[in-house]
């Protein structure tokens, strides 16, 4: 299959993605990638047992019948700027960010040749970029670097950091639902309203199709944080103080949901006949997924 000079797919991962029974995420990340046949890299670096996420993840591809899987094991930014490692990803069909720590994952691969090399395979060999848990976080212009879990919004709660940014302008929590993460999130975007926060259940991925379709797959739902119209008192508090919110919006997108913002006969035929046309807050979700790639 010719890949060249065509845009790329990115799948955004909650975590916990299923490895030892139907595979569903991990199947359609291969199926995105192109096929069996089609080159894969597996990056660890977020890790600190990569040795082990790699193994697991090894068993997970040979199940599903994949012939061409590398494990990128990335150490330190020296190993990052490697030209023959980079030549090697820019070649790849899919490439996978495993999780861990995005912190790790950013410090290791951050303004490398490997980055470098992931922005090429995605906007000109149509590569599937693809980032689970740590990974996933990572994908963002602004990542949320770490962050608690607490009974309610607070201001301080969460701290962003400088992403990969495939995404520009929403701010992805992972392990959504499993881990009660609304609150850390409801506190991230209410003191940055620029930004749109999408947070994806485990088992469950956030598909972005070229610049103007999304679809959810997996066992969960995605629910996107909309604070630009909010009302709060977010700048009068002390750290650890809880806003008052008001007029927040919360979408939530069960597996299944398939959006686009382009005409029908405009939309990628792996998802044009179940895609439906996205009403106004959806599409302005897509252009804010979208913005890096409508540069790209």
């Amino acid at each position: 299959m010719n890949r060249q000079n065509r845009p790329g797919t990115l799948m955004i991962i909650g975590g916990g993605e299923d490895r030892t029974d139907t595979k569903t995420v991990l199947q359609t990340f291969l199926t995105l990638a192109g096929g069996m046949d089609q080159p894969l890299a597996i990056i660890t670096a977020a890790s600190t047992v990569p040795d082990k996420v790699w193994d697991m993840y090894r068993h997970a591809f040979a199940d599903l019948g994949a012939t061409n899987v590398t494990h990128v094991r990335i150490s330190c930014r020296g190993d990052a700027d490697d030209p023959a490692l980079a030549q090697q990803m820019a070649a790849s069909g899919g490439i996978f960010m495993t999780g861990g720590d995005q912190k790790r994952l950013l410090a290791t691969i951050g303004g490398t040749r490997v980055e470098q090399a992931m922005r090429q395979a995605y906007s000109h060999r149509g590569a599937c970029i693809a980032g689970t848990s740590a990974g996933a976080s990572a994908m963002c212009t602004h990542m949320l670097a770490e962050g608690r879990a607490e009974l309610a919004p607070e201001k301080g709660a969460a701290r962003l950091g400088a992403g990969l940014g495939f995404v520009s302008r929403v701010v992805i929590d992972q392990h959504f639902s499993q881990r009660h993460r609304i609150n850390r999130l409801l506190s991230v975007i209410a003191q940055s309203p620029f930004l749109l926060g999408a947070g994806i259940d485990e088992d469950t991925a956030l598909i972005i199709h070229g610049c103007a379709l999304i679809e959810v797959i997996g066992d969960g739902s995605v629910t996107v944080v909309d604070c630009r119209a909010a009302h709060s008192n977010m700048l009068d508090l002390r750290p650890g103080e809880v806003p008052e919110m008001i007029d927040v919006r919360v979408h939530v997108l069960p597996s299944g949901s398939a959006f686009s913002s382009v005409p029908e006969d405009e939309r990628p035929a792996c998802v044009a006949e179940k895609a439906r046309a996205a009403p106004p807050p959806i599409a302005e979700f897509i252009q804010y997924l979208t913005d890096w790639n409508l540069e790209s």
